[in-house]
């Protein structure tokens, strides 16, 4: 083996070159057996998107198929149906990171916020999230995300409080980062380009980054994942193996250095394209119709495709 290759693959964590399709699914299944720290639930079915009314049923549903297979799930959102994720999740005995979607609409900041803190009050909040990229999107300023961040922190004092956003933002608003008592920082190295051999060692200095950051406080990882499909970015590129290899890296980092780190996603959501392009309906671990993507059958075809296409 060359000097070059040696490197690729110590970067890369896991040797895929040798491994049949047989292989690469007892992998995939060994690790998400041996069970998760975090998962980010997604509850909306096909034909649904943010903004609709999701049910009870489908929420318990979903949380039945991943049950076994995680201890924490982050919820994005109070309203709508989504207070009931933290609720029903708790009867599945799984612990919640519970977010506050805060965006551009007064009115739905006030009932996001609102729910939050009455799902904080009733025992259903293990960490409380004010806001998700909000300083990434513009659509509040520090001042207005701080308010909120406060607001939170006195109604329920009890409950660790953060903000999620990109890692990088910590260390450009030390206000934000002062006000939060856990840094939630979502590490995506596919959206910055990053081919899939260097991966994992691009998520683990976005992690320092946020960690250098944080001067002391504790950072989570709240989202990071690979699309299984889709058109690439730069160097990275969407497939069956790159998932994979993917998630097999970041749940033995996440075991071996004690990171906790919520996966991004549990199940396929097309509502996504439109904000993200193809790419943005597979990031789950499970498809659209609730069924796990890396299983036997799907995967030989999936990888034969990559492979030969």
């Amino acid at each position: 083996m060359s000097g070059r290759a040696g490197k690729l693959m110590a970067l890369s964590g896991v040797n895929l070159d040798n491994k049949t399709n047989k292989g690469l699914h007892n992998l995939f299944k060994r690790i998400l057996n041996g069970g998760m720290h975090g998962l980010g639930f997604c509850p909306y079915e096909e034909g649904q998107e943010p903004g609709e009314l999701i049910t009870e049923a489908q929420i318990r549903r979903r949380m039945k198929i991943i049950k076994p297979y995680t201890q924490w799930i982050r919820s994005f959102s109070c309203t709508d149906g989504n207070e009931a994720i933290p609720r029903i999740a708790k009867e599945f005995g799984i612990k919640t990171l519970v977010g506050a979607w805060l965006g551009d609409d007064p009115e739905i900041n006030k009932r996001e916020i609102e729910g939050l803190i009455k799902l904080a009050k009733e025992g259903y909040v293990d960490i409380a999230a004010v806001g998700n990229e909000v300083m990434y999107r513009k659509d509040l300023t520090e001042e207005e995300l701080l308010a909120f961040m406060y607001q939170v922190k006195e109604a329920v004092p009890h409950i660790p409080m953060g903000y999620v956003d990109a890692y990088y933002e910590f260390a450009h608003r030390p206000k934000i980062t002062e006000a939060c008592d856990i840094v939630l920082a979502n590490c995506y190295p596919y959206w910055e380009g990053c081919s899939i051999d260097y991966s994992l060692v691009y998520m683990k200095d976005m992690y320092h980054q946020a960690v250098k950051a944080a001067h002391g406080k504790k950072v989570i990882i709240t989202e990071t994942g690979w699309p299984s499909e889709g058109k690439g970015l730069q160097g990275a590129i969407p497939s069956y193996e790159n998932a994979i290899k993917y998630f097999v890296n970041t749940q033995q980092w996440s075991k071996e250095d004690a990171i906790e780190i919520f996966y991004f996603s549990s199940f396929d959501e097309s509502w996504k394209v439109g904000s993200e392009g193809d790419v943005g309906a597979f990031w789950g671990l499970w498809d659209k119709d609730e069924n796990l993507k890396f299983a036997d059958k799907p995967l030989v075809k999936k990888i034969k495709q990559t492979l030969f296409k």
